[in-house]
């Protein structure tokens, strides 16, 4: 049997530690997302925040639960970095277009946000591929780009929860 360029041996804790802060974040994003649950599903710039913080966090879950499988080459690994990743891009940009194109009341979605978001989702499918054909930089290249991405789902998130004055003083006022 041929010696793969994979030693999942190497990256476990790599892939254990960024899951569970996945995880842990997914869940205390749902919870501080509530508290404007309002403001934010009657807004279609927040709403595609909020849904692409919670894809992305769920989707780096994922792959790093499948790149913890035992008995996988290179090339699985890589194709599973791809297609999830890859998934939850498309969603991510899915929702900038939306909400761009919507022509309602709505926020401006952030362009520099939505570019640095795509950015890191294309690198990582750029590292996956490259890992695929065998070099392990690409997994180096996708795994820096996976974390990299938290900065943008994390300021997204802190922008839903803390950025949202504006309306959340009209909808006070509609009330009162």
């Amino acid at each position: 049997m041929a010696i793969d360029i994979y030693r999942p041996d190497q990256w476990r804790d790599f892939f254990m530690m960024v899951g569970a802060v996945a995880a842990t974040l997914t869940g205390l994003i749902f919870v501080a997302l509530s508290h404007n649950l309002k403001i934010i599903t009657k807004d279609l710039t927040h709403r595609y925040r909020a849904i692409g913080a919670i894809t992305n966090l769920t989707a780096v879950f994922m792959r790093c639960a499948l790149v913890s499988m035992g008995e996988q080459s290179h090339q699985a690994v890589g194709a599973e970095l791809l297609i999830v990743s890859g998934i939850a891009g498309a969603i991510f940009i899915n929702g900038y277009l939306r909400a761009a194109r919507s022509g309602k009341d709505t926020s401006p979605p952030s362009i520099f946000r939505t570019v640095g978001g795509s950015l890191c989702y294309v690198i990582e499918m750029i590292g996956a591929t490259i890992f695929i054909f065998g070099s392990l930089w690409g997994l180096y290249t996708a795994a820096v780009a996976m974390v990299a991405s938290f900065y943008f789902v994390i300021t997204g998130a802190w922008l839903l929860v803390v950025g949202l004055p504006k309306e959340k003083n009209t909808l006070l006022k509609a009330r009162g």
